[in-house]
């Protein structure tokens, strides 16, 4: 059977570079994948994309358990499968499953009315260096500070998911990417006892204190449209800023399907 840690990376000791970041496991991989094919079908406008985007939003700051409704839905097949074959314990599996919905319904917020734009990036900013890219460069914005604290502090993965909700909100409105793959494993981990939160937020306090690169947008998207890991240092932020998202998440016509 697969251990717990191997079902995870463990964060890197070094800076958050996207060429030292270890191999997504098993919980990010799915998430990765997933996104990867919903996020490529809502930027095509594909109505069966836009409408499962829709839904996913609805489990937003709710456990896997609340919202049958997204069965089939989100990356947990990959998981449950794995569980199948041997390869997860059931309380892995749990944690895996919790981890992917909580990252999948965070994403699909995130990406709500981005019509351009890719909010799930590969080897794009952590949370920590998210979070930093939303203020002015050598200062601190106090009140996005205290939500940051407040999500690193959470006790239970509801509590974190809500908390994780007021920033990406943030996120959103100033169109600051995350890499959900990294952020999932990160969830996996943190449900982990003892010692996985402390892991979580040390990685996600050092790539909150690191330097923001400038952004090059054109030199950071390879051929594919997927950010080139080489061009990026300390998830460097690839998107651009419209700031045209309120900051409240009332129905658009995306949440009409």
């Amino acid at each position: 059977m697969t251990t717990a840690s191997a079902a995870i990376p463990a964060p890197s000791p070094s800076a958050p570079s996207a060429r030292r970041r270890a191999a997504l496991g098993l919980t990010g991989k799915a998430v990765d994948q997933r996104i990867t094919e919903l996020q490529r079908g809502y930027l095509a406008d594909r109505p069966d994309a836009v409408a499962t985007l829709a839904r996913l939003r609805r489990g937003v700051g709710q456990p896997a358990a609340a919202v049958p409704e997204l069965w089939g839905m989100t990356a947990a097949e990959s998981i449950h499968q794995a569980h199948a074959d041997g390869e997860l314990s059931s309380e892995q599996a749990e944690r895996a499953e919790e981890a992917t919905h909580i990252a999948l319904s965070l994403w699909s917020l995130h990406q709500q009315s981005h019509r351009n734009q890719r909010m799930h990036v590969r080897y794009g900013p952590e949370l920590g260096a998210a979070v930093r890219r939303l203020m002015p460069p050598g200062e601190l914005d106090e009140p996005i500070r205290k939500r940051f604290v407040r999500a690193a502090t959470a006790t239970t993965p509801t509590m974190l998911a809500q908390r994780l909700r007021e920033i990406v909100v943030l996120l959103r409105r100033e169109a600051v990417a995350l890499d959900y793959g990294l952020l999932a494993d990160q969830l996996y981990q943190w449900q982990q006892r003892p010692g996985g939160p402390e892991q979580v937020r040390r990685s996600w306090g050092r790539s909150f204190h690191i330097r923001p690169k400038p952004a090059n947008t054109q030199s950071n998207l390879g051929p594919s449209g997927d950010t080139n890991p080489d061009d990026l240092a300390s998830g460097a932020d690839t998107t651009g800023a419209d700031g045209t998202d309120d900051l409240d998440t009332t129905t658009s016509k995306d949440d009409t399907l």
